[in-house]
């Protein structure tokens, strides 16, 4: 197995936080960039004697810039600055230097010219034992394409001279991969990764504030892979970011994310090329839906959800047999109602106010599932369960609470609530239609990863919706049959809707629940006829809606009546629904699909808009 690598640029922090972030999430080395060094109050030794603590070691120091090519006097000066160099590689303990290609308008061109310098170099690395690797910038000023780069390297013809390969530099401006094939392995000095969005932007820009780990952006980052496997290249695969939302999150965080998208990417590459296997990742397990959501609450507050299940069409249909915990059912759907003084809901709710603290998913295997998510290094959940109480496999998940694994060996979760009687024969609703969450937008990449990683969910395009006090940014994953859909929200600005919730929530969680129907007008009446109310929606929105679908009047009608939003797509239609903000916390959405696979983005910014008008002012700043 490739020892596992991740540069020092891509974290947050102080060197040495870096480097303890790096060892505590499993890397195997670094990469030491210069800045991180030059900015840090420790000396080389010291900084090479904690990585050895760590049991990290160094795989090169980066980057050494604007090197060959360069006029006289330049050129004896950028020789004496390499020997520098290598004084201080020495003192940190690696043998190898990243050179970029030059980008300085000072910079004479030519292949021969550029080999002529490198193999100089490589004489006088060579005398310490030390290795130099050329790459290939996307932006370079003569060199930009990886094959400049390696024909270079192949002219220089020395030793201590190797290529260092980079996805990002390769994939972004779409040179074709095949031809890493033909360079020998022994030859690549060091293999970087990246991923990125697709965006309209300028290369450099792109790449110095959009940079992702593997699976999380768009480009082909395995079919660059399999190219580097043709070589036989055995040496570290090492992630070199640069995100502005990384630079400014959690460094932690930030690490075991990059070591589980290494981890799903040799995964990903291991059939086809055993060399880069670790231990082999369980399979995903196919999920089924939702099993339950269950909501802490305090007693009174339990009452009042209670109220408002009840005025939904939910039945109570089981008490628990020790704890004050309810359960409300309606279709497929499971709502539990937590309102214990201890244990792990009551401290969800001390922590977060009333909200959901665990989402209990249906899957084929629970063990499966399980096993997978511990070895991506998901933090797993254990509470004491009385006598006869059934332990349910979990792991932490958005903002702390609890994803629980579901199969037919734990569908008896049910076995610890007393049954309560009641008519099942009027359920309007069917089963969970999708379960959005709001989180900070520098955490959004972070739990896309999480759950494309460990369950067999798909993301879908990114949307941007506006609020009335700044953009969100909305990403739905769902997985092949529908049956399981999240949508993550996220905002930078700090006074939309979804920020609001992260403030006064405390954290990260679930802003929303939408349910589905079959018949949105019968099943809206019947809720309204038990005391329930909706979200007001303006009439300028039905008068565009009118103009815009040709609806007919009677069913415009309806839809003004009863404050339903409207969408289509082909010839697919969507109708939806809004309860108001349960103690300016969460709430639900009522949704009828016909042959419509979205989530309403359209709507999205007229519902923002009209909660925006019911909560409380936010209190202004102090100046």
């Amino acid at each position: 197995m490739n020892k596992r690598s991740i540069a020092t640029v891509s974290l947050s922090g102080s060197l040495d936080e870096k480097l303890r972030a790096i060892a505590a999430a499993g890397f195997d080395a670094v990469e030491i960039f210069e800045n991180d060094l030059l900015s840090f109050g420790a000396s080389p030794r010291e900084i090479a004697k904690l990585c050895r603590d760590l049991n990290l070691t160094i795989c090169a120091f980066q980057p050494f810039r604007d090197f060959e090519g360069m006029p006289e006097p330049q050129r004896s000066r950028n020789f004496a600055r390499a020997e520098r160099k290598f004084d201080l590689m020495q003192e940190l303990g690696t043998d190898l230097l990243l050179i970029c290609s030059n980008v300085s308008p000072a910079s004479l061109g030519g292949i021969d010219r550029a080999a002529d310098d490198l193999r100089e170099l490589g004489e006088r690395a060579a005398k310490r034992s030390l290795r130099v690797g050329y790459e290939a910038l996307a932006w370079g000023r003569h060199v930009s394409d990886y094959r400049d780069a390696w024909e270079i390297v192949r002219r220089a013809d020395h030793a201590a001279i190797g290529i260092i390969l980079d996805s990002f530099h390769a994939l972004a401006p779409g040179f074709p991969t095949r031809a890493m094939a033909s360079i020998p392995g022994d030859k690549i000095f060091l293999v970087q990764l990246a991923d990125a969005p697709k965006l309209e932007l300028d290369i450099l820009s792109w790449s110095r504030h959009f940079r992702s780990f593997p699976g999380q952006g768009d480009l082909p980052v395995v079919e660059f892979m399999a190219a580097i496997a043709a070589t036989g290249y055995a040496g570290p695969l090492s992630l070199e970011i640069f995100n502005d939302q990384f630079r400014a999150g959690s460094a932690a965080q930030t690490a075991l994310d990059g070591l589980r998208s290494l981890i799903l990417l040799e995964d990903q590459l291991a059939p086809d090329w055993p060399k880069f296997a670790a231990e082999p990742l369980a399979p995903k397990a196919k999920s089924r839906g939702t099993g339950f959501i269950e909501f802490a609450v305090n007693e009174t507050k339990a009452g009042d959800l209670a109220r408002l299940f009840s005025q939904l069409g939910f039945r109570k249909t089981g008490a628990h047999r020790s704890k004050a915990v309810e359960r409300w059912s309606q279709g497929k759907v499971e709502l539990v109602i937590n309102s214990e003084t201890d244990g792990f809901a009551h401290s969800h709710y001390v922590t977060h106010g009333p909200g959901v603290c665990a989402i209990a998913l249906d899957v084929d295997n629970a063990g499966l599932a399980m096993q997978r998510a511990e070895m991506l290094k998901a933090r797993t959940f254990y509470q004491p369960v009385g006598p006869g109480e059934l332990e349910i496999p979990a792991i932490h998940g958005v903002g702390g609470s609890l994803l629980y694994f579901l199969d037919q060996a734990g569908k008896n979760w049910d076995t610890d609530f007393e049954a309560i009687a009641g008519n099942a024969d009027k359920d309007a609703l069917l089963a969970v239609d999708h379960i959005a969450q709001t989180m900070p937008y520098d955490e959004m990449l972070s739990w896309l990863l999480f759950y494309t990683g460990i369950l067999d969910l798909k993301r879908l395009p990114q949307m941007e919706i506006a609020d009335p006090r700044g953009l969100v940014q909305s990403q739905a994953i769902v997985n092949a049959d529908q049956s399981l859909r999240f949508v993550l929200n996220g905002s930078s600005a700090n006074r939309t809707l979804p920020a609001r919730f992260i403030s006064e929530f405390f954290g990260s969680g679930v802003q929303h629940v939408a349910f589905s129907c079959s018949d949105i007008f019968t099943t809206v009446a019947e809720m309204r006829s038990r005391g329930a109310d909706f979200l007001d929606i303006p009439d300028n929105y039905y008068d565009d809606i009118e103009a815009k679908y040709d609806l007919a009047p009677e069913l415009m009608a309806q839809l003004r009546a009863n404050h339903i939003l409207y969408d289509r797509e082909g010839d697919g239609e969507f109708f939806q629904v809004y309860t108001h903000i349960f103690d300016e916390r969460f709430f639900f959405e009522i949704v009828e699909r016909r042959s419509y696979q979205g989530f309403g983005a359209a709507n999205a910014a007229i519902r923002l808009a009209a909660q925006a008008r019911e909560v409380r002012p936010m209190s202004m700043p102090r100046v």
